[in-house]
Protein backbone atom coordinates (compact mmCIF):
# COMPACT_ATOMS: atom_id res chain seq x y z
CA UNK A 1 0.00 0.00 0.00
CA UNK A 2 3.08 1.94 -0.25
CA UNK A 3 2.86 5.46 -2.00
CA UNK A 4 -1.37 5.19 -1.59
CA UNK A 5 -3.31 8.46 -1.15
CA UNK A 6 -4.97 6.90 2.30
CA UNK A 7 -7.30 9.76 1.90
CA UNK A 8 -9.20 8.45 -1.01
CA UNK A 9 -10.77 5.21 -0.91
CA UNK A 10 -12.37 3.40 -4.12
CA UNK A 11 -14.89 0.69 -4.13
CA UNK A 12 -15.63 -0.44 -7.42
CA UNK A 13 -18.74 -2.45 -8.69
CA UNK A 14 -17.68 -5.05 -11.63
CA UNK A 15 -21.64 -6.44 -12.46
CA UNK A 16 -20.17 -9.63 -14.04
CA UNK A 17 -17.12 -12.34 -13.30
CA UNK A 18 -14.02 -10.85 -15.03
CA UNK A 19 -11.28 -13.17 -13.67
CA UNK A 20 -10.09 -15.22 -14.94
CA UNK A 21 -10.05 -12.21 -18.00
CA UNK A 22 -10.65 -13.71 -21.27
CA UNK A 23 -12.28 -11.38 -23.61
CA UNK A 24 -11.69 -7.56 -24.22
CA UNK A 25 -14.18 -6.42 -21.99
CA UNK A 26 -12.71 -8.73 -19.04
CA UNK A 27 -9.66 -7.83 -19.74
CA UNK A 28 -10.37 -4.20 -19.43
CA UNK A 29 -11.32 -4.46 -16.06
CA UNK A 30 -8.91 -6.86 -15.09
CA UNK A 31 -5.92 -5.20 -16.44
CA UNK A 32 -7.60 -1.72 -15.11
CA UNK A 33 -8.17 -2.64 -11.90
CA UNK A 34 -4.44 -4.18 -11.57
CA UNK A 35 -2.41 -1.16 -12.75
CA UNK A 36 -4.92 1.29 -10.59
CA UNK A 37 -5.13 -1.16 -7.71
CA UNK A 38 -0.81 0.20 -7.22
CA UNK A 39 -1.65 3.55 -6.94
CA UNK A 40 -5.01 4.25 -4.58
CA UNK A 41 -6.77 1.59 -1.00
CA UNK A 42 -8.93 -0.29 -3.72
CA UNK A 43 -11.77 -3.02 -3.21
CA UNK A 44 -13.73 -4.71 -6.21
CA UNK A 45 -17.63 -6.26 -5.45
CA UNK A 46 -18.38 -8.58 -7.61
CA UNK A 47 -20.39 -12.02 -8.30
CA UNK A 48 -19.74 -14.95 -6.94
CA UNK A 49 -17.48 -17.41 -9.09
CA UNK A 50 -14.85 -14.76 -9.78
CA UNK A 51 -11.76 -15.83 -8.49
CA UNK A 52 -8.46 -13.79 -8.10
CA UNK A 53 -4.58 -14.60 -8.09
CA UNK A 54 -1.61 -12.24 -6.84
CA UNK A 55 -1.09 -11.78 -10.17
CA UNK A 56 -4.25 -9.91 -10.90
CA UNK A 57 -3.58 -6.68 -8.61
CA UNK A 58 -3.19 -5.89 -4.86
CA UNK A 59 -6.83 -5.54 -4.00
CA UNK A 60 -9.76 -6.86 -1.90
CA UNK A 61 -12.50 -8.77 -4.36
CA UNK A 62 -15.49 -9.38 -2.44
CA UNK A 63 -18.09 -11.74 -4.47
CA UNK A 64 -21.11 -10.37 -3.17
CA UNK A 65 -23.33 -10.17 -6.52
CA UNK A 66 -25.15 -13.69 -7.74
CA UNK A 67 -24.91 -14.56 -11.09
CA UNK A 68 -28.79 -14.37 -11.54
CA UNK A 69 -29.76 -11.87 -14.06
CA UNK A 70 -32.03 -10.48 -11.21
CA UNK A 71 -29.16 -9.31 -9.69
CA UNK A 72 -29.07 -6.04 -11.51
CA UNK A 73 -32.41 -4.83 -10.11
CA UNK A 74 -32.34 -6.09 -5.90
CA UNK A 75 -32.28 -3.27 -3.67
CA UNK A 76 -30.78 -5.47 -1.07
CA UNK A 77 -27.31 -5.27 -2.80
CA UNK A 78 -27.54 -1.49 -1.72
CA UNK A 79 -26.96 -2.46 2.31
CA UNK A 80 -24.55 -4.97 1.84
CA UNK A 81 -22.45 -2.13 -0.03
CA UNK A 82 -23.50 0.35 2.57
CA UNK A 83 -21.96 -1.59 5.09
CA UNK A 84 -18.62 -1.97 2.96
CA UNK A 85 -18.73 1.88 2.49
CA UNK A 86 -19.13 2.33 6.29
CA UNK A 87 -16.38 -0.31 7.19
CA UNK A 88 -13.70 0.74 4.54
CA UNK A 89 -14.40 4.70 4.89
CA UNK A 90 -14.97 4.18 0.73
CA UNK A 91 -14.63 8.06 -0.77
CA UNK A 92 -15.44 7.12 -4.55
CA UNK A 93 -17.29 4.43 -6.33
CA UNK A 94 -16.46 3.32 -9.81
CA UNK A 95 -19.17 1.33 -11.86
CA UNK A 96 -18.18 -0.86 -14.74
CA UNK A 97 -20.77 0.07 -17.33
CA UNK A 98 -23.98 1.95 -16.36
CA UNK A 99 -26.33 -0.70 -15.31
CA UNK A 100 -25.45 -0.34 -11.49
CA UNK A 101 -26.29 3.22 -12.07
CA UNK A 102 -29.11 3.43 -9.85
CA UNK A 103 -27.15 1.92 -7.26
CA UNK A 104 -24.68 4.33 -7.42
CA UNK A 105 -27.09 6.90 -7.50
CA UNK A 106 -28.55 5.47 -4.35
CA UNK A 107 -25.18 4.85 -2.71
CA UNK A 108 -24.11 8.42 -3.51
CA UNK A 109 -27.23 10.13 -2.51
CA UNK A 110 -27.12 8.60 0.60
CA UNK A 111 -23.41 7.89 2.07
CA UNK A 112 -22.01 10.93 0.47
CA UNK A 113 -19.42 8.86 -1.99
CA UNK A 114 -18.40 10.32 -5.11
CA UNK A 115 -19.64 8.49 -7.83
CA UNK A 116 -17.27 7.51 -11.11
CA UNK A 117 -19.24 5.74 -14.31
CA UNK A 118 -16.46 3.47 -16.10
CA UNK A 119 -17.76 3.66 -19.45
CA UNK A 120 -16.95 0.98 -22.09
CA UNK A 121 -18.19 2.22 -24.97
CA UNK A 122 -21.98 4.06 -25.83
CA UNK A 123 -24.00 0.93 -24.58
CA UNK A 124 -27.19 2.33 -25.86
CA UNK A 125 -26.09 2.81 -29.38
CA UNK A 126 -24.15 -0.68 -29.05
CA UNK A 127 -27.21 -2.47 -28.70
CA UNK A 128 -28.92 -0.54 -31.47
CA UNK A 129 -26.45 -1.36 -33.52
CA UNK A 130 -27.28 -5.39 -32.83
CA UNK A 131 -30.38 -4.75 -33.52
CA UNK A 132 -32.23 -4.73 -30.36
CA UNK A 133 -35.66 -3.15 -29.94
CA UNK A 134 -35.45 -1.79 -26.54
CA UNK A 135 -32.27 0.11 -26.82
CA UNK A 136 -33.70 3.15 -26.95
CA UNK A 137 -34.54 2.57 -23.02
CA UNK A 138 -31.03 1.46 -22.39
CA UNK A 139 -29.76 4.66 -24.00
CA UNK A 140 -32.04 7.17 -21.98
CA UNK A 141 -31.53 5.22 -18.33
CA UNK A 142 -27.12 5.55 -19.67
CA UNK A 143 -27.76 9.35 -20.43
CA UNK A 144 -29.11 9.52 -16.72
CA UNK A 145 -26.79 7.61 -15.01
CA UNK A 146 -24.05 9.42 -16.82
CA UNK A 147 -25.73 12.58 -15.71
CA UNK A 148 -25.62 11.93 -12.18
CA UNK A 149 -22.20 11.23 -11.76
CA UNK A 150 -19.14 13.33 -10.67
CA UNK A 151 -16.76 11.64 -13.21
CA UNK A 152 -17.48 9.88 -16.19
CA UNK A 153 -14.80 7.72 -18.05
CA UNK A 154 -14.65 7.09 -21.52
CA UNK A 155 -13.00 4.81 -23.65
CA UNK A 156 -12.17 6.46 -26.64
CA UNK A 157 -12.52 10.37 -27.60
CA UNK A 158 -15.52 9.54 -30.15
CA UNK A 159 -17.62 8.65 -26.93
CA UNK A 160 -16.86 11.16 -25.16
CA UNK A 161 -17.59 13.83 -27.48
CA UNK A 162 -21.01 11.83 -28.16
CA UNK A 163 -22.07 11.66 -24.34
CA UNK A 164 -21.08 15.58 -24.01
CA UNK A 165 -23.21 16.66 -27.04
CA UNK A 166 -26.05 13.68 -26.94
CA UNK A 167 -25.96 13.49 -22.65
CA UNK A 168 -25.47 16.76 -21.87
CA UNK A 169 -22.55 16.20 -19.66
CA UNK A 170 -20.39 18.87 -18.82
CA UNK A 171 -16.28 18.62 -20.56
CA UNK A 172 -14.75 18.86 -17.44
CA UNK A 173 -17.01 16.01 -15.96
CA UNK A 174 -15.25 13.66 -18.48
CA UNK A 175 -12.06 12.24 -19.13
CA UNK A 176 -10.57 9.25 -21.69
CA UNK A 177 -9.24 6.27 -20.05
CA UNK A 178 -8.70 4.17 -22.84
CA UNK A 179 -7.82 0.51 -22.79
CA UNK A 180 -3.54 -0.62 -22.46
CA UNK A 181 -0.86 -2.99 -23.32
CA UNK A 182 1.38 -4.18 -20.82
CA UNK A 183 3.92 -4.29 -23.27
CA UNK A 184 6.56 -1.71 -22.85
CA UNK A 185 8.41 -2.75 -26.51
CA UNK A 186 7.09 -4.25 -29.39
CA UNK A 187 8.65 -7.62 -29.70
CA UNK A 188 12.01 -7.98 -31.98
CA UNK A 189 11.97 -9.67 -35.60
CA UNK A 190 13.74 -12.54 -34.12
CA UNK A 191 10.67 -13.12 -31.83
CA UNK A 192 8.01 -12.30 -34.46
CA UNK A 193 9.90 -14.98 -37.03
CA UNK A 194 10.10 -17.72 -34.18
CA UNK A 195 6.58 -17.43 -32.69
CA UNK A 196 5.47 -17.69 -36.40
CA UNK A 197 7.24 -20.68 -36.97
CA UNK A 198 5.90 -21.91 -34.21
CA UNK A 199 2.01 -21.15 -34.86
CA UNK A 200 2.36 -22.55 -38.73
CA UNK A 201 4.15 -25.73 -37.62
CA UNK A 202 0.55 -26.21 -34.80
CA UNK A 203 -2.02 -25.46 -37.48
CA UNK A 204 -0.01 -26.98 -40.91
CA UNK A 205 0.79 -23.61 -42.64
CA UNK A 206 3.89 -22.27 -44.57
CA UNK A 207 5.82 -20.00 -42.54
CA UNK A 208 7.25 -18.29 -45.75
CA UNK A 209 3.77 -16.93 -46.55
CA UNK A 210 2.41 -13.96 -44.61
CA UNK A 211 0.47 -14.58 -41.93
CA UNK A 212 -2.71 -12.38 -41.53
CA UNK A 213 -4.78 -13.04 -37.96
CA UNK A 214 -8.54 -12.21 -37.37
CA UNK A 215 -9.53 -12.55 -33.61
CA UNK A 216 -12.83 -12.27 -32.27
CA UNK A 217 -15.73 -14.01 -29.66
CA UNK A 218 -17.87 -15.37 -33.03
CA UNK A 219 -20.71 -15.49 -31.06
CA UNK A 220 -20.73 -11.60 -31.08
CA UNK A 221 -22.79 -10.28 -34.05
CA UNK A 222 -20.62 -7.60 -35.81
CA UNK A 223 -17.50 -10.00 -35.30
CA UNK A 224 -20.05 -12.16 -37.13
CA UNK A 225 -20.49 -9.90 -39.22
CA UNK A 226 -16.50 -9.12 -40.08
CA UNK A 227 -16.36 -12.57 -40.31
CA UNK A 228 -19.07 -12.88 -43.12
CA UNK A 229 -17.13 -10.18 -44.58
CA UNK A 230 -13.98 -12.03 -45.01
CA UNK A 231 -15.15 -15.05 -46.45
CA UNK A 232 -17.37 -13.83 -49.27
CA UNK A 233 -15.80 -10.54 -49.67
CA UNK A 234 -12.49 -9.97 -49.03
CA UNK A 235 -10.68 -13.57 -49.63
CA UNK A 236 -12.17 -13.72 -53.08
CA UNK A 237 -10.74 -10.58 -53.64
CA UNK A 238 -6.90 -11.88 -52.22
CA UNK A 239 -7.49 -15.06 -54.10
CA UNK A 240 -7.99 -13.08 -57.43
CA UNK A 241 -4.25 -11.10 -56.66
CA UNK A 242 -2.16 -14.22 -56.77
CA UNK A 243 -0.25 -13.02 -53.67
CA UNK A 244 0.75 -15.70 -50.93
CA UNK A 245 -0.79 -15.63 -48.01
CA UNK A 246 -2.29 -17.40 -45.16
CA UNK A 247 -5.48 -16.06 -43.04
CA UNK A 248 -5.52 -17.80 -39.38
CA UNK A 249 -9.50 -17.30 -37.85
CA UNK A 250 -8.93 -17.45 -33.84
CA UNK A 251 -12.21 -17.27 -31.53
CA UNK A 252 -14.68 -19.56 -29.70
CA UNK A 253 -18.74 -19.18 -29.86
CA UNK A 254 -19.04 -20.18 -33.43
CA UNK A 255 -22.37 -20.71 -35.01
CA UNK A 256 -23.66 -23.63 -36.31
CA UNK A 257 -24.16 -22.09 -40.00
CA UNK A 258 -20.31 -21.72 -40.02
CA UNK A 259 -19.51 -25.46 -39.79
CA UNK A 260 -17.88 -25.40 -42.79
CA UNK A 261 -15.60 -23.00 -41.99
CA UNK A 262 -13.08 -26.11 -42.14
CA UNK A 263 -13.62 -26.35 -45.63
CA UNK A 264 -12.09 -22.91 -46.59
CA UNK A 265 -8.50 -24.69 -46.01
CA UNK A 266 -7.80 -24.92 -49.32
CA UNK A 267 -8.90 -20.99 -49.96
CA UNK A 268 -6.04 -20.29 -47.73
CA UNK A 269 -8.46 -19.97 -44.62
CA UNK A 270 -7.59 -22.06 -41.38
CA UNK A 271 -10.08 -21.75 -38.03
CA UNK A 272 -8.03 -22.34 -35.02
CA UNK A 273 -10.70 -22.35 -32.52
CA UNK A 274 -10.66 -20.51 -29.05
CA UNK A 275 -6.88 -20.57 -28.18
CA UNK A 276 -5.32 -20.57 -24.69
CA UNK A 277 -2.44 -17.63 -25.47
CA UNK A 278 -3.66 -15.26 -27.83
CA UNK A 279 -0.45 -12.86 -27.34
CA UNK A 280 1.38 -15.45 -28.80
CA UNK A 281 -0.53 -15.50 -32.06
CA UNK A 282 0.06 -11.27 -31.93
CA UNK A 283 3.19 -11.82 -32.21
CA UNK A 284 2.97 -14.73 -34.89
CA UNK A 285 1.19 -12.37 -37.27
CA UNK A 286 2.28 -10.14 -39.72
CA UNK A 287 -1.46 -8.26 -40.59
CA UNK A 288 -4.52 -8.11 -38.46
CA UNK A 289 -7.94 -7.97 -39.74
CA UNK A 290 -9.90 -5.82 -38.38
CA UNK A 291 -13.42 -5.37 -40.26
CA UNK A 292 -16.14 -4.53 -37.62
CA UNK A 293 -17.55 -1.28 -37.64
CA UNK A 294 -20.36 -2.13 -34.80
CA UNK A 295 -20.03 -2.11 -31.43
CA UNK A 296 -18.78 1.03 -29.84
CA UNK A 297 -15.63 1.66 -27.33
CA UNK A 298 -12.51 0.56 -28.57
CA UNK A 299 -11.44 -2.24 -30.42
CA UNK A 300 -9.06 -4.03 -27.84
CA UNK A 301 -7.63 -6.47 -29.83
CA UNK A 302 -6.23 -3.50 -32.26
CA UNK A 303 -4.36 -2.01 -29.25
CA UNK A 304 -2.87 -5.36 -28.64
CA UNK A 305 -2.32 -6.36 -32.33
CA UNK A 306 -0.08 -3.14 -32.77
CA UNK A 307 1.64 -3.85 -29.45
CA UNK A 308 2.77 -6.59 -31.40
CA UNK A 309 4.11 -5.00 -34.43
CA UNK A 310 1.30 -6.44 -36.54
CA UNK A 311 -0.07 -4.21 -39.41
CA UNK A 312 -3.53 -3.25 -38.49
CA UNK A 313 -6.15 -3.07 -41.57
CA UNK A 314 -9.16 -1.94 -39.92
CA UNK A 315 -12.01 0.06 -41.18
CA UNK A 316 -12.76 3.31 -39.98
CA UNK A 317 -15.03 2.94 -36.98
CA UNK A 318 -12.91 -0.39 -35.56
CA UNK A 319 -9.79 1.99 -35.38
CA UNK A 320 -11.98 4.98 -33.40
CA UNK A 321 -9.60 5.24 -30.52
CA UNK A 322 -6.51 4.83 -32.09
CA UNK A 323 -4.97 8.19 -32.63
CA UNK A 324 -3.09 7.95 -36.18
CA UNK A 325 0.05 9.86 -35.33
CA UNK A 326 0.67 7.19 -32.67
CA UNK A 327 -0.12 4.24 -34.94
CA UNK A 328 1.74 5.55 -37.72
CA UNK A 329 2.33 3.76 -40.81
CA UNK A 330 1.48 0.37 -38.55
CA UNK A 331 -2.55 1.24 -38.93
CA UNK A 332 -4.38 1.33 -42.73
CA UNK A 333 -7.71 2.08 -42.94
CA UNK A 334 -10.66 2.03 -45.67
CA UNK A 335 -13.97 3.00 -45.29
CA UNK A 336 -17.08 0.30 -44.27
CA UNK A 337 -17.62 -2.73 -46.32
CA UNK A 338 -15.33 -1.56 -48.71
CA UNK A 339 -13.41 -4.51 -49.73
CA UNK A 340 -11.31 -3.47 -53.02
CA UNK A 341 -9.71 -0.39 -50.49
CA UNK A 342 -9.20 -3.06 -47.91
CA UNK A 343 -7.77 -6.08 -49.95
CA UNK A 344 -5.43 -3.35 -51.15
CA UNK A 345 -3.99 -2.11 -47.94
CA UNK A 346 -3.50 -5.69 -47.40
CA UNK A 347 -1.76 -6.27 -50.79
CA UNK A 348 0.44 -2.82 -49.99
CA UNK A 349 2.01 -3.64 -47.01
CA UNK A 350 1.79 -7.86 -47.21
CA UNK A 351 6.02 -7.38 -47.10
CA UNK A 352 6.74 -4.87 -45.38
CA UNK A 353 7.88 -4.76 -41.72
CA UNK A 354 7.17 -1.25 -39.96
CA UNK A 355 8.08 -0.69 -36.30
CA UNK A 356 5.53 0.76 -34.01
CA UNK A 357 6.91 3.82 -32.72
CA UNK A 358 7.74 3.92 -29.12
CA UNK A 359 5.32 6.76 -28.72
CA UNK A 360 2.46 3.79 -29.03
CA UNK A 361 3.31 2.30 -26.13
CA UNK A 362 3.90 5.64 -23.97
CA UNK A 363 -0.14 6.67 -24.71
CA UNK A 364 -1.15 2.83 -24.36
CA UNK A 365 0.81 1.77 -21.07
CA UNK A 366 -1.65 0.73 -18.39
CA UNK A 367 0.98 2.78 -16.01
CA UNK A 368 0.15 5.75 -17.51
CA UNK A 369 -3.35 5.39 -18.08
CA UNK A 370 -4.41 4.47 -14.27
CA UNK A 371 -1.91 7.78 -13.50
CA UNK A 372 -4.34 9.50 -15.36
CA UNK A 373 -7.28 8.06 -13.85
CA UNK A 374 -6.07 8.10 -10.44
CA UNK A 375 -5.58 12.41 -11.12
CA UNK A 376 -9.02 12.51 -12.00
CA UNK A 377 -9.88 11.18 -7.94
CA UNK A 378 -7.89 13.85 -6.51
Amino acid sequence: MTGHDKQIQVLAIAPYRFLPAINGGQKNIALFYKYFSAQVSFTCATVKGTTKTNDDGNYDLLTIFSNNPLRYINLFYFFSLKKIIRQKKITHVLIEHPYYGWLGWLLKKLTGIKLVIHSHNIEGLRFKGIGKWWWRILWYYEKMVHRAADMSFFITPEDQSYAIAHFGLQEEQCTVITYGTERDAAPSKEEKSAAKKIISARHQLDAGKPLLLYSAALKYPPNQKGLDFILSALNPLLLKSGLPYSILICGSGLPGEYDNLKAYSNLNITYAGFVDDIDEYFTAADIFLNPVSEGGGIKTKVVEALAANCTVISFEEGAWGIPGDIADKNLRISKRDDAFTFSQNISSNLFINNSIPMLFFNHFSWKNITQQAMARFR
